[in-house]
């Protein structure tokens, strides 16, 4: 379930290079941290929803072997199983 922001706070962009390792840390927490230039917003703080390492391919080559016949025809009673018993 992902985390609610706890605060929606507005900074100055002076402000958000003068502490950005505080208001990184408050984002990390939880806290939405709008950063301002000129009055306006400009960009958003916010914490990551999922920090897990993205999968690389091929990384497991080698690894794993498949029976020559892994993608033989299934015996006829597990598919009869996967039909619902018919």
């Amino acid at each position: 379930m992902p985390r609610k922001p706890v605060v929606r706070e507005t900074v100055s962009l002076y402000e958000a290079k003068t502490q950005l390792s505080r208001l990184v840390d408050r984002a990390a927490a939880g806290e939405e941290i709008v950063i301002a230039k000129s009055g306006r917003p400009r960009a958003r703080l916010v914490p990551l929803e999922d920090t897990r390492a993205h999968r690389v391919s091929g990384r497991g080559k080698g690894r794993w072997r498949l029976r020559k016949d892994f993608d033989a025809p299934l015996p006829d009673d597990v598919l009869r199983d996967f039909e619902g018993g018919r």
